[in-house]
This record gives C-alpha cells, sequence and structure tokens, in this order.
C-alpha cells in the first residue's frame, strides 16, 4: 500500500477515538503489551518524559522537546491528535516520521493487527516506539492520549512523569468528579519515578500525594516551586501555567545528572518552540485587520482561558466561528462565550462533529446567536466578508475546526 492507503487502513479498519468516541477505548493494556512483545519491547530501550493532563499536555510536550532540542539532543516527540498529517505525530527534532517507515511498519505487522485487533491508537504507539528506537533517540517526550492509566502509552517507565492539571474531559471514560480523573490520570506514576504536578486543586492534590507515596515517587507542584518566567513563541494565557510546569520538569532533569541544559537553551528553547516542532493551533493568529486567532482548547477548563484572553483584545465587534464534536457537553461550555458576539455555527468534517443546526438551537437557548454554515471554511469566509478591518474574529470549539482553516 502507498502512504495514502496505509494511512486509509489504520483510520477505517479499526476503532479509534478521534473518530468514533466510545467504542475506540479499550478496558486494559493487554493489547499494547503484546503489540510491545512482538515488536521486541522498544519502549524498553528508550529515555522518556510522560507527560498526562486534560489540558496543555500537547504544549507542554512540545516546549519540553524544543528546550532539549535546544541542548543538542535527538529529541523524540509522540502527541496526538494531528491537525492535517498523520505524520504530525511522531516526530524528531520537529521532523515528521517519514511516509516510507509508517507504510513499511504497518506491511510488516498488518497481519498482527488484524488477528490482535488493535485499535489505531496502540498501532500508532507501537510505531512510535518501534521508530524511535531505530533511529535511536537520546530523549522522548510521549504525551498521553487520553486518561494516563489506561492509556496505551503507559507502558514506558519514564525518568519523570509530568500532569499538567485536571478538568472535566471525556467523563464517558474517566468519570465525572475530579477526583475520579486525577485517578486515571495519576496512574502514569511508576514505583521511584518524579512526578511534576502542574495545577492542583484542593480535590485533585490529595490524590497524587496518595499516589506518589504509594510509588515512593518525588512529587513536585510546579505551580508552587517556580516563579520565574521566560517569554515564549506560545501567546496564550494558558502557556503561564504550561511555561511553569515545563520549567519545573526541566529542572528536575537538571537534578538528575543525566542531561546537560543550560539556562540559555531553556529560554531558547521556549522562544523557538514553534520553529523547533511545528506545533500549531494554540493561540494562533491566522491573520490581521481583522485580527484572527484560532485555538484547539475544547473544554470548559480550556476555553474559559481562551475567553478571557479575548476579553483583552481590542476590537469593534467579536466574529466567533464555533463547531464542536457530539460528546461535547454543552451546558458547560456554551455559558462561557460572550453574548454580544456574531457566530457563525459549523460542523467540523468528521463523524463525531455535532450537526451545526443542533449547535445552533443549543446556543440560542443560552442567548448565543448567529448562522449555520454548510462547513468550517464557509463559516471562516463568511466571518472574514461580515468582519471590518477592526474586527476580531476567532475559531475554536474542537481540534478538527481549527484543523480545517491551517
Amino acid at each position: 500500500m502507498n502512504y495514502q492507503e496505509t494511512i486509509n487502513w489504520l483510520f477505517n479498519q479499526l476503532p479509534v477515538y478521534q473518530l468514533q468516541g466510545a467504542s475506540a477505548y479499550k478496558e486494559d493494556l493487554t493489547n499494547t503489551l503484546g503489540l510491545a512483545k512482538h515488536l521486541n519491547h522498544p519502549e524498553k530501550k528508550l529515555q522518556c518524559i510522560h507527560v498526562a493532563g486534560t489540558n496543555g499536555k500537547g504544549s507542554t510536550s512540545h516546549m519540553l522537546a524544543s528546550i532539549l532540542q535546544e541542548s543538542g539532543y535527538k529529541v523524540g516527540l509522540y502527541t496526538s491528535p494531528h491537525l492535517k498529517d498523520f505524520r504530525e505525530r511522531i516526530k524528531i527534532n520537529g521532523e515528521e516520521i517519514t511516509e516510507e517507515f509508517v507504510c513499511e511498519f504497518v506491511s510488516k505487522n498488518k497481519s498482527f493487527f488484524e488477528e490482535n485487533q488493535l485499535s489505531f491508537f496502540e498501532m500508532t504507539v507501537g510505531l512510535a516506539f518501534d521508530y524511535f528506537q531505530k533511529v535511536k533517540t537520546d530523549i522522548n517526550i510521549i504525551e498521553v492520549g487520553m486518561g494516563g492509566r489506561l492509556d496505551a502509552t503507559n507502558i514506558i517507565t519514564p525518568i519523570v512523569s509530568v500532569i499538567t492539571n485536571i478538568a472535566k474531559d471525556h467523563t464517558q471514560f474517566l468519570g465525572t468528579s475530579y477526583s475520579s480523573i486525577a485517578t486515571e490520570k495519576a496512574g502514569i506514576i511508576k514505583p521511584n519515578v518524579p512526578v511534576v504536578i502542574g495545577e492542583y486543586t484542593e480535590e485533585t492534590q490529595p490524590v497524587f500525594l496518595d499516589k506518589a507515596k504509594q510509588t515512593n515517587s518525588e512529587i513536585y507542584f510546579a505551580s508552587d516551586l517556580i516563579s520565574e518566567s521566560y517569554p515564549s513563541a506560545l501567546l496564550g494565557d494558558y502557556q503561564i501555567a504550561n511555561k511553569k510546569t515545563v520549567l519545573q520538569t526541566i529542572r528536575v532533569l537538571q537534578e538528575q545528572g543525566v542531561f546537560s541544559i543550560s539556562e540559555e537553551e531553556i529560554k531558547n528553547g521556549l522562544l523557538n518552540v514553534i520553529h523547533n516542532t511545528g506545533l500549531q493551533g494554540r493561540w494562533q493568529q491566522l491573520q490581521s485587520e481583522p485580527k484572527v486567532i484560532c485555538d484547539t482548547a475544547h473544554n470548559s477548563h480550556g476555553l474559559q482561558v481562551v475567553l478571557n484572553q479575548i476579553k483583552k483584545e481590542k476590537y469593534l465587534k467579536l466574529h466567533i466561528v464555533l463547531g464542536v464534536v457530539n460528546d461535547k457537553d454543552l451546558d458547560e461550555i456554551l455559558p462561557l462565550f460572550p453574548l454580544e458576539a456574531e457566530y457563525y455555527f459549523c460542523k467540523p468534517s468528521i463523524s463525531r462533529g455535532l450537526d451545526a443546526t443542533i449547535l445552533q438551537e443549543k446556543a440560542a437557548q443560552k442567548a448565543l446567536h448567529g448562522k449555520v454554515c454548510t462547513s468550517v471554511s464557509h463559516a471562516y469566509q463568511t466571518a472574514l466578508h461580515n468582519a471590518h478591518k477592526n474586527d476580531f474574529i476567532y475559531i475554536g470549539g474542537s481540534t478538527f475546526v481549527v484543523a480545517e482553516v491551517l
């Protein structure tokens, strides 16, 4: 199969949470462990930093990768989901995995995948670990897909674990209370491996402390320990907390003494994160006059910060291009949105996308008004057409909406 056929097979053949939701979630790590054994346990030959959390884990992972790149290391970076091309998920020093490697890996292991009914995510994790091991990386930043305890990435023993924060998202899998979600995320904390917590609450801190005690892990609460801040190419207000998490994680690495990282390299890593890693969709400006910002925030915790940041902008009128997936709790996120904006409702072009007419109806119940558009692109173009040069356009609600405007 060529590259496009291989990617189509990966997506179409097997459950994938990105497209299908609940049916793609697995109950345990049996499949992933079986695949790791089949691949000769590449994960055991890798040095890793494991990053979990409801929001900010992508930005945190990319900043860590960028700093380590600036320090001269060969850095593997595994993240999800992708915005435009599958290969964005697996990079080394900002370079995407080759199409050839993806094709060869699937071709060589396809019968094993089919016999064991592996999910898209399990296969992709196997691909990443196999790739990083074969090209001999120095260090790998591994972002959890969802949760932690049962996530396919959780077969690694990292040199440090990171949990950015806890908020409500994917509650059908991870539980509806903050403590239940924290318990799932804390599942990445391993015996005698230090853990960095980005943000915590009264409800989540005891969960982390208890798990760290069980595993004899040093625990660091970045929000309490880090006071300095360095500028970054990532300009969202929510990056303030993420940068503290990153700095504390780097401090742990410096204490361990395995990696040599200077303050200058930390500063350069934060400033050059987009250039070094290719990260997109985080408070990303697409144009000016009118100013257009897109952001992948898609749950109440993430959207709250982004919408507060919009309030600080100066504009005549606010236009919001909004689309969501069908498992979002609209009663939780819609009240966060401003009443005075003009809305352009759209459906991201995946099967899980929520019909734009339903979104419009739900929004109207919260006194948010606007028009239904036939696609994300149509919504964006209509907003651009209607906007004055001193207006402000925000595009968001879902990673998949942002993907369609980049």
